[in-house]
């Protein structure tokens, strides 16, 4: 998801997270300086929560949010 802070990446292992943003960090492979931050929030359960936490605000706001 592409926000205008950052991009969140939600993946089922911190294998996948990393690959993901190997694959970014390739694609920048031109550019002379690339600065990132990486967090992690590693939770063992079902994927799909990023999704549901913005469906739970849309409910308690009672109206969409932009996504």
């Amino acid at each position: 998801q592409l926000t205008p802070m950052g991009t969140i990446v939600e993946a089922s292992s911190v294998k996948e997270a990393l690959g993901i943003v190997e694959r970014a960090y390739e694609e920048l492979g031109e550019c002379e300086r690339v600065y990132s931050t990486i967090k992690l929030d590693i939770r063992k359960g079902e994927l799909g929560r990023l999704e549901g936490k913005i469906a739970s605000v849309e409910e308690k706001i009672g109206r969409s949010v932009n996504r």
